[in-house]
């Protein structure tokens, strides 16, 4: 018996574009992640990037459940003492709403180089436009064709 090992060579990437409006926060994230940490696919192997693309669209709509919009706070330091500044979700919303999720799912992937580069993978846009749309058409394309 032999066991196969997933080489880089097998990996064929796909887009996949999902629509956040009314989405839960977490649960939109987890999806997202399986999706770019590849999990879904069959050769899945964990030693390498096997995810695919995925595109986020309106960002700005997604909900989250309870008391979150105002309790939820985001942190961060500017290195000097007392430094230590937050925000909290709506107005991470109101100024930068592609943030929220690109930390939502940050904290659902691997934290090293592999994960760095699964977040290059992850592209998220406010509104419901994106400038992918030819390399989905294009994958979209080549799976009618397979």
């Amino acid at each position: 018996m032999i066991t196969y090992s997933t080489k880089a060579s097998d990996i064929q990437r796909q887009w996949h574009v999902i629509d956040a409006s009314d989405m839960v926060l977490g649960r939109l994230a987890s999806r997202v992640a399986n999706l770019l940490i590849g999990k879904h696919k069959t050769l899945y192997a964990p030693h390498l990037g096997m995810g695919d693309y995925v595109i986020v669209i309106n960002a700005a709509k997604v909900r989250v459940t309870g008391g979150k919009m105002d309790q939820k706070l985001y942190y961060r330091h500017s290195q000097y003492p007392g430094g230590l500044k937050s925000t909290s979700l709506t107005g991470m919303l109101e100024t930068y709403p592609t943030r929220v999720i690109q930390h939502a799912v940050w904290g659902m992937i691997p934290h090293n180089r592999l994960g760095r580069i699964m977040m290059r993978r992850l592209k998220v846009y406010p509104g419901d436009t994106h400038p992918h749309q030819s390399q989905v058409l294009k994958d979209k394309k080549a799976s009618r064709e397979a």
